[in-house]
């Protein structure tokens, strides 16, 4: 019997039903909770309130949840493009791991919140300031794992394709950029959670658009519903786009199974 459920585990359909099973008691217990103990609504909605007020906003969510979105997708594009190739440098080169890793370790430190109201001033409210929050929090994990991958490359196999003449850039495109993959795909899928965490925080704060914005204006009229609605399409979008690089990790990574 265990031995059918420990298989059960693995199959592609344990890994599409529980998730949707849990999902369906939490949100069960969560309405009879609320109505059992009379919550208001505005301290903490019911499900079925929250989906009615989606259906009432619709329109509203889907367009702040669009630009949240598209703020999201062209500071991760900048982060990839930037991680990469910062990543590849610092892996590949000690003077350069020696020259910017301590200052890339330093400026993460910095909570980018704290950056928000700066970035309001020099650019004003919109989506500017939601993309350069959302590209400097997903920037740090794509370099780093980048890097990593690069200095994990054996030695002996550096050695061995030198002798066989093959130049630098060669055995970057054969050796180095493979092996660091895996490091990548794993780093893409934290840091697509942190570009919608930094959209949304710059969002509150310098924009007038966007599921951040909306979030605030929605809780500082106590209409909560709403709130939870824009944080329930919050949530489905990174869903989506985190299930997005897993499916392409499995399909470019075959080769690893």
């Amino acid at each position: 019997m265990k031995n059918s459920f420990d298989r059960f585990l693995q199959t592609k359909a344990a890994s599409l039903l529980l998730p949707v099973v849990t999902l369906l008691l939490t949100l069960a217990l969560w309405e009879a909770g609320v109505r059992l103990l009379q919550v208001p609504r505005f301290v903490l909605p019911a499900p079925s309130a929250i989906w009615q007020s989606m259906q009432e906003w619709d329109e509203v969510i889907l367009g702040h949840s669009l630009f949240t979105l598209s703020s999201t997708l062209l500071a991760f594009g900048l982060a990839l493009v930037g991680g990469i190739l910062l990543g590849s440098l610092i892996g590949s080169s000690r003077l350069a791991h020696l020259c910017l890793y301590p200052l890339l370790v330093g400026f993460n430190t910095i909570p980018k919140v704290a950056l928000v109201p700066l970035l309001a001033i020099w650019f004003g409210l919109g989506m500017i300031p939601a993309v350069i929050t959302a590209f400097l929090l997903a920037f740090f994990p794509i370099a780093v794992n980048v890097a990593v991958g690069l200095e994990t490359v054996e030695p002996e196999m550096r050695d061995v394709l030198r002798s066989l003449g093959a130049s630098g850039w060669e055995i970057f495109l054969k050796v180095g950029l493979p092996h660091s993959l895996p490091y990548l795909f794993a780093s893409l899928k934290v840091a697509i959670s942190l570009a919608f965490v930094g959209a949304v925080i710059a969002e509150t704060v310098a924009s007038n658009r966007g599921l951040g914005y909306l979030i605030v204006s929605a809780s500082s009229s106590f209409d909560v519903p709403l709130a939870f609605a824009g944080l329930v399409a919050l949530g489905l979008m990174g869903v989506l786009l985190y299930s997005f690089f897993a499916a392409l990790e499995r399909y470019l990574l075959a080769w690893r199974q």
